[in-house]
């Protein structure tokens, strides 16, 4: 069994800055991407941010510049640094990453709950 928990979100003025943290427990063996995904209402799900071991972040073009992804595979954790809000930032945003519960067992990916993004004044 694998678990994902997200924290970090909450209300944010215009400008402002959050930092999400997601943390897997569980049955892991290696972890490969680690990503951040955010779904606005009436939207479908988008990719914000990627990493892969040994290669270089990928953003979507909205957040380059404002947002981070960076890892700590110690801890099993991601963390997304968002700064610069905006109002169209204002989302549920979920973890997922993907993993290996064992030694040569498939690549498999586990989603968090999610957290709500919200920017306003």
């Amino acid at each position: 069994q694998v678990r994902l928990e997200e924290s970090g979100g909450g209300l944010v003025q215009p400008g402002g800055s959050l930092r999400l943290s997601c943390a897997a427990s569980g049955s892991i063996f290696s972890i490969n991407a680690m990503a951040w995904y955010r779904q606005a209402p009436g939207k479908q799900r988008e990719l914000v941010a990627i990493i892969i071991s040994g290669a270089t972040p990928h953003y979507t073009d909205s957040v380059k510049g404002r947002f981070t992804i960076s890892r700590d595979n110690a801890k099993n954790t991601v963390y997304l640094q968002m700064n610069s809000l905006k109002p169209e930032d204002t989302a549920v945003y979920y973890c997922n990453q993907e993993l290996r519960t064992g030694w040569g067992t498939p690549l498999s990916h586990y989603w968090g709950q999610g957290t709500q993004v919200t920017v306003s004044s």
